[in-house]
């Protein structure tokens, strides 16, 4: 049993094997969308696949859509080559429910997939179409970065706008290429939608726009309309959105059941700029996608999908709610001290019971007395399903080594705002300074960047944008040594670029250096600190 589109017709086959097939006709999807396509979405990851493409099929399957999504790839052209090209662009979608069940789908929305560096012309062809509606996006945080951390222009960045939108080498630059297309055939209407899990993402992407907007116009590639364009809602809206659905690499034990159920080549492979991918992906139960209902060409009825749709404000709330408070602390904690006690499943840190004080106390104690309910998700329901169903899910095959990447960009937003909420003394009087569990991971992420663990033993520390010069300045410490440590961690810890505040100013900067150091004491010193902090 093969996945393409030819074997779809052996209905037989699959239904023996336990895995849904598409309910709608295939080939006029892919006739339509062509068409008067109406989706595109750049980022052909796993969370795609999981998430917005099943979403797109769910609209199929009852008849609410004729068209599907064209997927786009920009960072890591092998996906398209070696995942969607020969499997016709279809999927097998496992999910992974808590109560040790899976349910097996073909995902098959994908009308066509493309390469951004090497199909320009078709993507032209499909900005240019009046009846495209939305671009969406899970290009992750990073990929909206024009600038490094000192305000510099990245190079490809910089070099795209000297010269113009012809042939564009940066990510964005190209994006910014195809909404020029577009405004150059009649200034057409769309919705940029970022769905990437970070801080007010629309606001992100459209910073991104304006400013190649502004550079091309000011160096003559674009008159002065383009850039009002891409500033007119009314045109150009680049709504807000939440994004919450839990899709770690594929797993090594999904690809045996379905190799064992007789689907051939489910080999997964790593790319070259190391990207995990497969024809298959695995993820949790647990979905939410909150959007800004800002499209100025219409869009598809994704409501009917569980999609929710409300005011910026809203999704703004909900988006605070989760990414600093309910869920993404909970995992970046999860992350750092997995790492340093040498676990590699996050569910298996859930049968630890400080690691589950640990994030009981970020998320019930320390952060909700500073959330604002957005309405339409109750925040201590969210954090009761996060820590009770979705973490410990035996059947997640997540690693704290994979959430442990990029830790660096997401502490100001994950931990930042919340000292910040404590600072301006929204927690009822109580002040930053009598933060405990907070602080206590800050030091843990510092231990972890050490590269050694709780046992002595080394570690690879995940991928991260800083840590050549964090690691360049915690040189030379290691385990067993003793303090004081402030004239290492002072320039770090006093750094509001890395943790959103200047710990010191918040009160924290000593009580992280303390943590820090008792937890160098020697073998086991992490977990006995861990085990006195969460139990005070």
């Amino acid at each position: 049993m093969r996945l393409t589109g030819r074997e779809l017709s052996d209905k037989a086959q699959w239904e023996k094997a336990g895995i849904k097939l598409p309910e709608f006709d295939r080939e006029a999807m892919i006739a339509a969308t062509a068409k008067g396509p109406q989706w595109v979405h750049f980022g052909a990851g796993n969370i795609f696949r999981a998430f917005p493409a099943a979403l797109a099929q769910s609209l199929l399957e009852q008849g609410l859509s004729r068209t599907g999504i064209v997927v786009a790839e920009g960072y890591d052209g092998e996906i398209i080559d070696r995942c969607f090209s020969p499997f016709d662009n279809l999927c097998v979608l496992v999910t992974l429910k808590s109560d040790g069940t899976t349910e097996k789908e073909v995902i098959a929305s994908v009308a066509s997939s493309v390469r951004i560096d090497r199909d320009t012309a078709a993507l032209k062809d499909i900005f240019a179409s009046p009846s495209l509606q939305m671009a969406s996006f899970t290009i992750t945080e990073k990929g909206y970065d024009l600038a490094d951390r000192e305000g510099a222009l990245l190079p490809a960045i910089a070099a795209d706008m000297k010269a113009g939108p012809a042939k564009p080498e940066s990510y964005l630059g190209r994006i910014a290429s195809l909404c020029l297309e577009r405004y150059s055939r009649g200034a057409l209407p769309l919705a940029m939608v970022s769905m990437d899990n970070c801080s007010h993402n629309g606001d992100k992407l459209f910073a991104a726009m304006d400013a190649f907007a502004k550079a091309w116009a000011g160096n003559g590639f674009a008159d002065s309309g383009f850039a009002a364009y891409i500033r007119n809602p009314g045109k150009i809206s680049f709504p807000w959105t939440m994004i919450d659905k839990i899709t770690p690499r594929p797993d090594d034990s999904v690809r045996d059941m379905l190799a064992a159920s007789g689907l051939e080549d489910v080999q997964g492979l790593v790319t070259e700029k190391n990207t995990y991918a497969a024809p298959f992906v695995n993820a949790e139960e647990t979905q939410y996608l909150v959007v800004e209902d800002a499209f100025p060409n219409g869009r598809p009825p994704l409501e009917k999908a569980g999609v929710l749709f409300t005011g910026r404000e809203t999704v703004d709330k909900v988006e605070r709610m989760k990414v600093c408070t309910c869920l993404n602390p909970l995992h970046t904690a999860l992350a750092v001290f997995g790492c340093l006690l040498g676990y590699t499943r996050i569910s298996e840190e859930m049968k630890n019971p400080d690691l589950v004080k640990l994030i009981e106390g970020i998320g019930y104690g320390e952060g909700l007395p500073v959330v604002t309910d957005p309405g339409i998700i109750k925040p201590e329901e969210f954090i009761d399903q996060v820590i009770r169903v979705r973490l410990p899910n035996p059947f997640m095959p997540d690693a704290p080594q994979r959430i442990a990447t990029d830790t660096s960009l997401k502490i100001p937003i994950r931990f930042g705002g919340t000292i910040q909420a404590y600072m301006e003394g929204r927690a009822a009087g109580l002040p930053a300074s009598g933060l405990t569990l907070i602080p206590l991971t800050l030091a843990g992420w510092l231990r972890y960047l050490l590269g050694i663990d709780d046992e002595g033993r080394a570690f690879t520390v995940s991928p991260d944008p800083l840590y050549s010069s964090l690691a360049a300045r915690l040189e030379g410490i290691k385990p067993g040594m003793k303090g004081p440590f402030r004239a290492v961690l002072e320039p770090v810890l006093a750094n509001s670029n890395i943790f959103g505040v200047n710990l010191y100013e918040a009160g924290l900067g000593e009580k992280v250096e303390g943590y820090f150091e008792e937890m160098l004491a020697g073998p086991g010193a992490v977990a006995a600190a861990l085990h006195k902090y969460v139990n005070r």
